[in-house]
């Protein structure tokens, strides 16, 4: 049994407990953790139990949410400008904690040139100025090459 102010009142009986409740001072029985032996119980606003539940079942889905893995695609021929432009999304990205898949798109003949498109992929990552850690390294495969990086 824990009181309004958080001091520990020991193990009590359901009818004591319940004694202890100020339903008039908006004090109420609150069941913590009923699967402890005994059950955790606590004397507290219900309003203000219910509003820190909430509170903390948004931060568990906020933290949850991160982990999305994100893709940016690449063209092997596109101009620095625009490689800036998916280095600023792919830096957003990694600042706000998800993983992301690099894929360097390639067409036609360039697929059999790995050195030309390796060197590309290299290119493209000295760009990113956040530091990185690569999760996995650089594969080719379908229509290009592919690797997943992470904020280190």
């Amino acid at each position: 049994m824990i009181d309004a102010e958080g001091k520990n009142l020991g193990v009590m009986t359901r009818d004591e407990a319940l004694r202890l409740a100020r339903p008039e001072e908006g004090l109420d029985l609150i069941e913590i953790v009923s699967t402890a032996k005994p059950p955790v119980a606590r004397v507290m606003s219900f309003d203000k139990y219910r509003y820190e539940m909430e509170k903390q079942g948004k931060k568990e889905r906020r933290m949850q949410k991160g982990g999305e893995l994100k893709q940016v695609q690449v063209s092997a021929r596109a101009a620095t400008n625009d490689l800036m432009t998916k280095v600023r999304q792919l830096e957003k990205f990694l600042t706000e904690g998800h993983p992301v898949e690099i894929d360097l798109r390639l067409r036609g003949r360039e697929k059999r040139n790995k050195d030309w498109a390796r060197q590309k992929f290299e290119e493209f990552m000295k760009m990113i100025t956040v530091e990185y850690k690569i999760v996995s390294d650089p594969k080719f495969g379908g229509k290009g090459m592919m690797a997943q990086i992470i904020k280190r």
